[in-house]
């Protein structure tokens, strides 16, 4: 079975968003990420996913959007399915 594809939608200013990298990469997951302040068309997924609202990091999973801000570890490994702990 292969690992979902993991998109991140981030602002380079982003504390919430340094700290879900931090976390994923301590953990050996694999994701895109996409700055959307470089991207005008990331920008508009962010703002549908989140009903309007500019929240980052957001995350898509196999079609699946969600926003882990502010940054709760706990919901970001319930979400991806990866341990809490490393």
């Amino acid at each position: 079975m292969s690992s979902p594809q993991i998109t991140m939608y981030t602002t380079s200013w982003c504390g919430d968003c340094t700290r879900a990298k931090r976390f994923l990469k301590e953990r050996g997951v694999e994701f895109r990420e996409v700055n959307i302040d470089e991207s005008p068309e990331a920008e508009d997924v962010v703002l549908r996913a989140n009903e309007g609202r500019r929240k980052v990091p957001t995350f898509e999973v196999d079609g699946r959007y969600f926003s882990c801000s502010p940054f709760d570890p706990y919901q970001l490994s319930e979400e991806l399915k990866i341990p809490l702990n490393r």
